[in-house]
């Protein structure tokens, strides 16, 4: 008999790949999330929207589907504890943290049998996390979407450092689209990874055509990161908007007030418009199918060929 195919973040999720999206505000929900899920990753359900009735219902009809997925809990945007407390008692399995130190929130999630992974941008945060008693880290480099740490490391630095000092499984989140950036993680002791801007722009996304054909159509130098000296840090894709942003290097009160307006009605000026640099690398509107189908295939493509080179210790 062939052993199982799983490794630490397959046993901890129930998915059949180890491939996660990332958890956007408002897009982030069943349309979305169901759509990975069928596909053999794992979907995420937000709740850095701030909507809690709205959240707690898209975890309910998640988790009638009978799939696995996981929640968000961000917690600098929790308004009080009432979602931490549904979470414990709607029996979801997986949980990701972010945003703020997820110290207080882990007695209680695992006291509910819930495995707890936090997103991290820096060494330091890793390690606070990880003595923290926290099962796993998503490991953000700078190349992501979405809110950011300032100083920025990149993904493939940030892996390779967290890697040599602690041992919990880690996600790599932050410039990966397909099976080589999946391998390339993996090289570097990955045990998945998560990816936001892909699936912001698949077939099954619930964001306007709009906004996904920007995706497409943008290159390497098409995001920028901005507000780096306030908060909140942000990358975003080039516009009108975020050049007045990027010139006056601060952003104003009422930046993200239509952001609903970018994602559901396609007016790209409405908001900053979050996306990562992977950017560069899509090139069409696929699937959740497709991109899972296609990264698994090649992820183990290369793979057999860089075991064909350590068997051979040749570089040919």
């Amino acid at each position: 008999m062939t052993a199982p195919l799983t490794n630490r973040v397959l046993a901890h999720t129930g998915a059949r790949y180890p491939i996660i999206q990332a958890p956007m505000g408002w897009i982030a929900r069943t349309q979305l999330a169901s759509a990975v899920s069928r596909a053999g990753g794992l979907g995420i359900i937000e709740t850095s929207s701030g909507e809690t009735a709205n959240c707690q219902a898209e975890i309910t009809k998640m988790a009638a589907l009978g799939l696995p997925f996981g929640v968000n809990l961000p917690i600098r945007f929790l308004k009080d504890d009432a979602m931490l407390r549904f979470v414990c008692e709607s029996g979801v399995k997986f949980v990701t943290t972010s945003a703020g130190s997820p110290a207080k929130f882990i007695a209680p999630l695992k006291s509910a049998g819930i495995t707890v992974y936090h997103a991290v941008p820096t060494v330091e945060t890793a390690l606070k996390c990880v003595d923290a008693g926290i099962d796993g880290l998503v490991v953000e480099g700078g190349e992501g979407g979405g809110f950011k740490n300032p100083e920025e490391v990149s993904t493939l630095v940030l892996l390779q450092a967290i890697r040599a000092r602690v041992n919990v499984p880690m996600v790599a989140a932050g410039g990966i689209v397909d099976g080589r950036g999946m391998a390339a993680a993996f090289a570097v002791g990955a045990e998945a990874v998560q990816m936001g801007t892909r699936f912001v722009s698949c077939a099954e996304s619930p964001v306007h055509e709009n906004f996904k054909q920007a995706i497409v159509s943008a290159g390497d130098t098409s995001t920028w990161v901005l507000n780096k000296k306030s908060s909140p840090c942000i990358r975003a894709l080039k516009s009108e908007r975020t050049a007045a942003i990027h010139e006056a290097g601060v952003m104003p009160p009422d930046t993200f007030q239509g952001i609903q307006r970018v994602y559901f009605d396609g007016d790209m000026e409405a908001a900053p418009a979050l996306a990562g640099q992977s950017v560069a690398l899509i090139d069409r509107v696929k699937t959740a199918e497709e991109i899972i189908s296609g990264m698994v295939e090649e992820f183990f493509q290369i793979t057999q060929r860089l075991g064909q080179m350590g068997q051979s210790r040749s570089f040919t």
